[in-house]
């Protein structure tokens, strides 16, 4: 760049951020000196930047009166051309809110969670007569018991299978459940009491209920004890079916107990934290134990700037994370924090428990973090690794089809149907560091003659997709680097038809056909005219039929939800006038829709709550 350039640029950053500074400077009066969040905005209304204090004209102040900033306060700044406050009662209702607002507006100079998500836990009821133990998600507002959080479902499936094994309780439905006549196979295979037929009285099923509860929460040993009890006891009795069924729950206990993790801290309630950052990325990996035992880790890999703090980075994490999210009694961090106290302050009160987070330092603590550092940098490589490898296919492919633009951002499209029924469109995108699951799409064909055609799918779809981005409509997504099409010649031309009609002609295109055959190895794909084939064991190759795969899968599982919901719909919704209340007496009285159909208007007349009208409305219905 020429000095002139490079000084001419210089000078409007300066400019710029003068401009920012005063922007704070004329808000500064009027704001009252209260603890709460305040929010920076630039020219286009956009929040840049939310954070919390305790005075709050006094934290604005230090934005205007301080020179030596960072390089990215000062872009913030020289952005900034509005404030916005919102006053708090305390510290801790700001730090709350501020979490709660960076989540909901993920704005560009915040450290950002972007991995969060509700974690499954396990529920048994306590008010039903045979409680039922299921997987939860979600926000507790049914009574009974929760166990969690588990750090992924496989964990969650896993106990409930074991709790089956050892306790034999139920997990089907109430609906199920009801109106079963015979046991499931589930009882055959000894996972279920069998209570739905009265297998098993209500008494024992409850005191299953209570062992199995006491299990979950750590004290496996006294249920073994128990367990050991009854089976003597029914010995003893000479009830040997039932002493054989309790050393089979004795054996499934047994090898619980030597293949969980319990944990040689003894940590009752914790969540361990630790972070690793390099080449200006961070993993920061949580391990769960609760009732004494690992239930599982995960990796997060918060958004930051390269060159933001590690304890910045997991005090951040720390305030996102649980501000939807129930704390433990204990967090034990790798690395000290700068609000360690007043976030145990607003933990405590927002769980009305005492919250206590501490860095350990020596010890059984000490090794159980240190084992979450070392799967927080394998994750970080892994993700470093994996990030690299996919800027390599990019290249490769961009130099395969002769692209003019770098890639980094490809959308995937493919259609599903059933004899032109329940037509689905999806989309789904792939970036630097891996499959982005937020711009997954899936589209239901509106256009009646589009349903049983290919091609008029891929207009509809490509239409609504970048007609609505055009148009910077709610939830529409940026533009992607390449669409890649599942099809051949005709959907490449139909695709290639579409953009251009709405004047994208820039977006490059490539369609990825199977052989003759079908058989994966053999793709044929379509550019600008030309046809191209890779080597048959080209990881190239290999990393287009995977994003392609995992297009069709989302396409097919969206098609197939579709589908089931058609078919729960009963012939009786089409019927204009018929309420829930007439629908349930029909069926309470015919058995089914199709009975409805092929009865006389006699019949129909002669149902509850179904008048002479509305009896005639449904026999004509059916033979009209």
């Amino acid at each position: 760049m020429p000095p002139s350039e490079f000084k001419f640029q210089k000078k409007e950053v300066m400019k710029n951020l003068e401009i920012g500074k005063d922007a704070i400077k004329k808000e500064l009066p009027v704001i009252p000196k209260l603890p709460g969040i305040y929010r920076m905005l630039n020219e286009k209304n956009e929040i840049l930047y939310v954070g919390k204090a305790k005075n709050l004209p006094n934290r604005l102040k230090s934005y205007v009166s301080e020179k030596n900033h960072i390089i990215r306060t000062e872009r913030m700044l020289s952005q900034t051309r509005k404030i916005e406050i919102t006053t708090t009662s305390n510290e801790s209702e700001a730090l709350l809110l501020e979490a709660n607002l960076i989540k909901k507006h993920k704005p560009k100079f915040n450290i950002l969670l972007r991995d969060d998500k509700s974690f499954p836990f396990i529920y048994i009821g306590n008010k039903d007569k045979w409680p039922q133990i299921t997987k939860h998600r979600g926000k507790k507002t049914k009574d009974g018991f929760y166990f969690g959080p588990f750090a992924s479902a496989g964990s969650a499936n896993w106990t409930i299978k074991m709790i089956q094994k050892i306790f034999q309780l139920r997990v089907c439905d109430d609906t199920v459940f009801k109106k079963r006549e015979r046991p499931c196979i589930l009882y055959q295979i000894k996972r279920c009491s069998g209570p739905c037929v009265g297998y098993i009285k209500k008494d024992e099923y409850t005191k299953t209920v209570d062992d199995a509860i006491e299990f979950v929460s750590g004290k496996s040993r006294k249920i073994q004890k128990s367990l050991s009890a009854q089976m003597e006891k029914a010995s003893i009795n000479l009830d040997f079916e039932k002493a054989a069924i309790l050393r089979d729950r004795i054996k499934s206990l047994n090898i619980i107990q030597s293949s969980q993790r319990v944990n040689e801290a003894n940590l009752v309630e914790a969540d361990v934290i630790a972070g690793f950052k390099e080449s200006g990325k961070t993993c920061i990996q949580v391990f769960f134990y609760r009732s004494k035992q690992n239930w599982g880790n995960q990796a997060f890999f918060p958004k930051h700037d390269p060159d933001d703090k590690l304890e910045d980075i997991i005090n951040s994490f720390v305030a996102q994370f649980y501000e939807n999210k129930n704390a433990p009694q204990n967090l034990i961090l790798s690395h000290q924090i700068r609000e360690k106290e007043l976030l145990e302050k607003t933990f405590s009160k927002k769980e009305n428990k005492n919250v206590s987070i501490s860095i350990a330092k020596k010890g059984s603590k000490l090794k159980i973090v240190q084992l979450a550092l070392k799967n927080a940098k394998d994750s970080l490589n892994r993700k470093i690794y994996e990030s690299q490898n996919n800027k390599n296919f990019f290249e490769e492919i961009a130099q395969k089809f002769s692209l003019q633009s770098n890639i980094s951002l490809i959308e995937v499209y493919d259609n599903s149907h059933m004899q032109g029924t329940n037509s689905v469109g999806a989309l789904i995108t792939y970036g630097e560091e891996g499959f982005v699951k937020k711009r997954y799409r899936k589209f239901n064909i509106k256009v009646q003659k589009n349903q049983q055609d290919d091609y008029g799918m891929i207009k509809e779809v490509l239409n609504r997709r970048f007609k609505r981005a055009m148009q910077e409509k709610d939830n529409y997504l940026s533009f992607p680097d390449l669409v890649l099409i599942d099809g051949g010649k005709g959907q490449y031309s139909s695709a290639r038809e579409t953009l251009n009609e709405l004047g994208l002609y820039d977006i490059p295109i490539v369609a990825i056909a199977k052989g003759k055959l079908r058989n994966s190895g053999n793709e044929t794909f379509f550019h600008n005219g030309k046809e191209f084939k890779f080597e048959r064991n080209e990881p190239t190759l290999f990393f287009l039929q995977r994003i392609r795969d995992e297009a069709h899968r989302f396409a097919v599982s969206a098609h197939r939800v579709r589908r089931k919901k058609g078919l729960s719909k009963s012939l009786l919704d089409q019927i204009e006038g018929i309420g829930s209340i007439r629908k349930r007496a029909l069926l309470n009285h015919f058995g089914s829709a199709r009975a409805v159909e092929s009865a006389s208007l006699d019949e129909i007349k002669s149902v509850d709550g179904v008048e002479e009208k509305v009896a005639k409305k449904i026999y004509n219905y059916f033979h009209e």
